[in-house]
């Protein structure tokens, strides 16, 4: 199936992730896409077991490396 890109970003669940859990995340250093991935996932886990199971199906397409760039872009700014 073909991806689209949804408002820049490279599909509706990266823009949707960046916009819930990371717009104005700020860091001093560089930070990698599996460290965004592990964040994302710390902060959508809940005791609800088909919440989660949902919530990681989700996630599956969200392009974390495309995030990563963008947050450290502002770094360099």
């Amino acid at each position: 199936m073909e991806q689209r890109k949804y408002n820049g970003w490279t599909n509706y669940a990266t823009w949707r992730v960046n916009l819930e859990l990371f717009d104005g995340y700020e860091t001093e250093y560089p930070i990698e896409a599996h460290h965004i991935e592990e964040l994302a996932k710390e902060y959508l886990e809940c005791e609800n077991e088909l919440t989660f199971d949902y919530a990681m199906a989700f996630l599956n397409d969200v392009n974390f490396y495309e995030i990563a760039d963008a947050i450290n872009e502002q770094i360099e700014e």
